[in-house]
């Protein structure tokens, strides 16, 4: 049997040329950008020397600049509210830059409205997703490239998502021990539109606890204060925290750590995925009381919580990040794709599979092959080997 203890992946070594891994160096970018931000082999984070250069100025030096330019132009996506992609985006900070720079290191950039993008969920609602411009894709990222060394190593071992070297796959390992070591009840908390009703007094409360560079908490609550454009009209917005931005899931954890202290204080054993958590107990009457200490926890963040989708029951009843358990011989607790998880993968082969989809054979086979091994990856911990034979029947 698989050892209780969660084995993380480590951090990817990282590092910029000629600097300990993980450091940014201090020198100003300068006033000029070059052809367009150099490509950088290293994806890693940026770390100022402490007493030498402020957080702000390690975010904008060159170095790790280059590097935020490299990940936001591999991530690709969509222009926000000035229509401009990375490409032109690039065209423009050749002669922009310099200016933009002044800006925020005085204090005066004003970022730009995200553009709201209504994606469909599995369940058939949507899910508001707020796109940055690219230009402020890349100030966050290079702000996040700094800030997630300092605050990440704070955060509890229990919060897996969205964390260096961490993967949704740890949280449901850490689940199974849990139950396989006799706590077979689980408080499942669901959140009701998180994002959507982040405090941003809270928020930034918190951040202060972290981030002694004022420029940079002036900077970051522009970014919660910059207003959503929908339709063309740019709505102010007094919470929340758009999903779409570098920024966002660290600004998550942040807030959610509090739960987390509060729940490890109590020694009780739980797993969290951004506002997903699990608490594990050793009966029902356990799991009821710690439920009311949850609703009291995330009533003082001013958040709440799904009560349709939120419940106390037996942890082989219930589903996390898409997975379910079950009792294998020798009581030996395995993981499962749930079901929901398996007819959203069935109905999405249907999709794509679809005759009157007007789609060529070799679209279809293109889609397929872009779509299932990356499924079947995430779900490589299942242990159910007739489920993955009757699938590829």
């Amino acid at each position: 049997m698989e050892s209780c203890k969660v084995m993380r992946q480590m951090p990817e070594q990282t590092g910029l040329a000629g600097r300990k891994p993980g450091e940014a160096g201090c020198e100003p970018v300068g006033d000029e950008t070059g052809s367009t931000f150099h490509e950088h082999p290293d994806t890693g984070s940026a770390k100022p020397k402490a007493g030498i250069c402020s957080l702000l100025e390690a975010a904008l030096a060159r170095q790790n600049l280059q590097t935020a330019w490299q990940r936001v132009k591999a991530n690709k996506g969509a222009a926000g509210v000035d229509g401009l992609d990375i490409e032109a985006t690039a065209q423009m900070l050749r002669t922009s830059w310099p200016q933009i720079r002044s800006k925020l290191l005085a204090g005066y950039y004003r970022p730009d409205p995200v553009r709201k993008v209504m994606i469909p969920k599995p369940d058939g609602s949507q899910r508001e997703l707020g796109i940055p411009t690219v230009t402020d894709r890349l100030i966050q990222q290079a702000l996040l490239q700094v800030l997630q060394p300092l605050i990440d190593p704070t955060f509890s071992e229990h919060s897996h998502g969205f964390r260096p070297g961490r993967r949704a796959q740890d949280a449901v390992k850490a689940a199974r021990c849990n139950v396989q070591q006799g706590k077979r009840v689980v408080v499942d908390v669901d959140l009701s539109k998180f994002f959507d009703r982040v405090n941003h007094d809270i928020l930034m409360d918190r951040l202060r606890k972290h981030i002694p560079d004022v420029r940079v908490l002036r900077l970051i609550r522009a970014y919660l204060n910059a207003g959503i454009m929908d339709g063309g009209v740019v709505m102010e917005r007094a919470m929340g925290t758009p999903q779409g931005g570098p920024l966002s899931p660290l600004l998550a954890n942040v807030l959610l750590d509090d739960v987390d202290k509060a729940l490890e204080r109590r020694g009780h054993s739980f797993a969290r995925y951004a506002d997903d958590c699990n608490v594990y107990v050793g009966s029902k009457k356990a799991g009821e009381r710690v439920m009311v200490y949850l609703r009291k926890l995330y009533d003082g963040l001013k958040l709440q919580i799904n009560e349709a989708k939120s419940a106390v029951g037996s942890a082989f009843g219930r589903k996390f990040l898409g997975y379910s358990l079950w009792m294998g011989k020798g009581k030996e607790v395995k993981c499962k794709v749930a079901d929901k998880a398996l007819q959203t993968f069935k109905a999405r082969v249907r999709q794509i599979t679809c005759r009157s989809g007007g789609r060529s054979m070799k679209q279809v086979v293109e889609k397929l092959r872009l779509y299932m091994p990356g499924w079947k990856n995430y779900f490589g911990l299942a242990q159910t080997p007739n489920i993955w034979r009757r699938l590829d029947e």
